[in-house]
């Protein structure tokens, strides 16, 4: 059980830091103190008809036009009121299970918690269980395979960190688990092969993954490699770093395009790259912070002391030396930050942008 809302925050999910809490009678004013007094940082929304002067909160007119508003700044929502309220106000705004925050709804004398939306990927299923802990009301969790007390394979991706790639498929794999089908895992690098979580699966080579045809597949990659079948999920491991070196003031865009070209040239996938990474001196480039801000990841920064330490060097550069002191900006950023030395895409570059690609070993990422 988590203890605060930072614990169940989904890892592949939402990066929003905080969860709301909505409250439209008395008795959900107490529940709301309850909850914010077990998990602190979250944010607490009350009907100004409700008079709370010693309560920390935010007063709201129009429920509706409040929730509208903040919708999609939240991880997650908890609604102290009727489900039927809920419903017909978070409706307009439900757009896909991979991207809706967590939604769970506690009636006002705090007997029931239940896990209205998002409940695999948003976390809102550990959201109901951790209110009903809180609480000391009734978790209501009604997604199948929670019911027959069993791991949905998307609970699996958040829980390691893993990009869902195809969602549509989730379907089969899941009803899979459900009938007790085998499910394939086609996991070559071994990203989540030896994990208790995956044992159930039967691990399969490439050769037998064509001729795969009906078998629910899991496949686990950073590599795009099409065609695949309709019942194969992809899961991306966050598993590359991009070194990056640029001339000063490079625009984001030119940073992007040059980098989604490599990556579409090397059949390798964007959402598996978990960092960009570069010398100090360009911590305040703005086109690699934007690009970065864009793949919604960090960039790291290192020295050019750091920098001399890389091992697997390709392509060095006298220039690059006579410029900032190293032989090698992007690739030794990129096998700095993937913990490695070896390169999978030594060194390309444009008259303005260098990038290079690293693997992280799959224990880098436990």
């Amino acid at each position: 059980m988590a203890d605060s809302f930072q614990d169940i925050i989904p890892s592949s999910g939402s990066q929003l830091p905080k969860y709301a809490v909505w409250a439209v009678t008395r008795g959900g004013i107490d529940l709301a103190r309850v909850i914010q007094n077990a998990t602190p940082g979250i944010d607490v929304y009350l009907s100004k008809k409700l008079k709370a002067p010693d309560f920390p909160s935010m007063p709201f007119d129009r429920l509706r036009d409040q929730v509208q508003t903040v919708f999609s700044r939240y991880a997650g929502h908890i609604f102290i009121m009727a489900t039927g309220i809920v419903v017909r106000i978070i409706a307009p705004l439900i757009q896909h299970k991979t991207v809706d925050p967590a939604v769970v709804v506690l009636d006002d004398l705090g007997r029931y918690a239940i896990s209205l939306l998002s409940g695999h990927i948003g976390g809102a299923n550990d959201l109901a269980r951790s209110v009903a802990e809180w609480t000391g009301s009734v978790p209501v969790i009604t997604t199948a395979t929670d019911s027959h007390n069993l791991s949905a394979i998307d609970v699996l991706a958040v829980r390691h960190g893993l990009y869902i790639e195809n969602p549509a498929a989730i379907k089969s794999v899941n009803m899979a688990f459900l009938t007790g089908q085998p499910v394939a895992l086609h996991d070559p690098h071994r990203w989540v092969k030896d994990h208790p979580d995956f044992s159930g699966l039967t691990s399969i080579s490439s050769v037998d993954l064509k001729d795969r045809t009906t078998m629910p597949v899991v496949k686990i990659t950073d590599e795009n490699k099409l065609p695949i079948s309709a019942n194969t999920l992809i899961l991306r491991p966050r598993s590359l770093a991009v070194g990056v070196g640029c001339n000063r003031n490079t625009p984001t865009l030119e940073i992007r395009q040059f980098l989604q070209e490599i990556f579409q040239s090397q059949n390798l996938a964007l959402k598996s790259i978990f960092c960009l990474a570069t010398i100090d001196i360009k911590a305040n480039e703005t086109g690699i912070l934007e690009t970065a801000e864009w793949l919604n990841i960090p960039v790291r920064f290192y020295s050019s002391e750091q920098l001399k330490e890389a091992q697997g060097i390709e392509r060095p550069s006298e220039m690059v030396k006579k410029h900032v002191g190293v032989t090698s900006v992007c690739e030794a950023a990129a096998l700095l930050a993937a913990g490695t030395t070896h390169l999978m895409v030594p060194k390309l570059f444009t008259p303005n942008v260098t990038l290079a690609v690293a693997r992280a070993a799959s224990t880098l990422l436990e």
